[in-house]
């Protein structure tokens, strides 16, 4: 039969504090093992908790110290399985998006990309593409070209969507008269394009 303890002012010292690992470990085990059969993450969890409950003892109030531990195992517990989900996610986005690159520099020719890219480009009309050399290969922001070509932001924005919108085209035209996927050769265009921002 566990014992219960009441914490009311009581002063969690080294032998409670020991005293209370004897008395609930083995069932904190058991109840962590609803969440996970990691038998180790189980063991740290455990340790986490009485190691917070022994560094946070002036400061926490507790009634019942079983509700404490228990909640405060649950609570860790989830946070973890939560955060390793989140992390599995990230990675599978990831490697999903380089493996998408990969296939997109294996389709294309780089050398050839590089010269319809720069085609698309001198296609565009004076203005336009001066704006686009100024904002992607010189580096410069919307508002420094504005103050340079003596226009508006609104007007450099305006420009530059034109620009993006009229290398995609270009690029889309000459390479599906080709018979490539247009979607990898958006993905690569957008990707080679972005280089420059």
């Amino acid at each position: 039969m566990q014992k219960e303890f009441r914490n009311t002012g009581v002063t969690i010292d080294e032998f409670t504090l020991k005293e209370l690992f004897n008395v609930y470990s083995d069932s904190l085990c058991t109840f962590l093992n609803y969440y996970t059969h990691n038998k180790q993450l189980i063991e740290d969890i455990i340790q986490d908790v009485f190691i917070r409950l022994w560094e946070e003892r002036d400061t926490i109030n507790i009634f019942y110290i079983k509700t404490y531990l228990y909640n405060a195992a649950r609570n860790r517990v989830l946070n973890l399985l939560r955060d390793e989900q989140n992390r599995s996610l990230l990675l599978e986005g990831w490697a999903s998006r380089e493996l998408e690159k990969q296939k997109a520099r294996d389709c294309v020719n780089m050398e050839e990309f590089s010269s319809v890219y720069q085609q698309a480009i001198n296609s565009l009309p004076e203005k336009c593409r001066e704006i686009f050399i100024l904002s992607r290969e010189q580096n410069k922001t919307y508002k420094e070209i504005a103050g340079e070509k003596d226009l508006s932001v609104k007007t450099v924005e305006a420009q530059m969507s034109i620009a993006i919108k009229k290398v995609r085209e270009y690029i889309l035209k000459y390479y599906n008269g080709r018979n490539f996927l247009p979607t990898i050769i958006i993905t690569l265009a957008l990707q080679f394009m972005s280089l420059f921002d």
